[in-house]
């Protein structure tokens, strides 16, 4: 089980019957807004909602990476693109749709939907 704190620390409980561990994976210093599995599950993406996107490795065990920073007050999500691991989809308020690459968080394509956005 992977949950965020306010702190933006990413922990990880391991549960096996009645008993369970818990791991702190990674603090990345801002509040967490959303966690988002990769199809796959290799990969784990932490989104905050000032529009930065960091990648976690369950099993590298090593800490988040920063992938991507929009600098962005209007930040609202990041989802993975699938097929595969290799791109992020972000959406703002504003309805601005961005495309990244995960690999090193290269901005590659936008589509403006023209209507305000919001999260249900």
């Amino acid at each position: 089980l992977y949950f965020s704190a306010q702190e933006g620390i990413l922990i990880f409980y391991h549960i096996k019957e009645l008993q369970y561990e818990m791991k702190i994976c990674a603090d990345i210093s801002q509040p967490i807004s959303s966690l988002v599995f990769s199809p796959d599950y290799t990969s784990l993406l932490l989104v905050t909602d000032q529009g930065t996107v960091y990648s976690y490795k369950p099993a590298h065990s090593g800490e988040a990476v920063k992938l991507l920073d929009t600098s962005s007050s209007c930040f609202l999500a990041a989802d993975f693109l699938t097929p595969g691991n290799n791109y992020c989809v972000s959406v703002t308020i504003s309805g601005e749709v961005q495309v990244w690459s995960l690999e090193d968080g290269t901005f590659l394509s936008k589509l403006d939907l023209g209507i305000e956005v919001h999260v249900t």
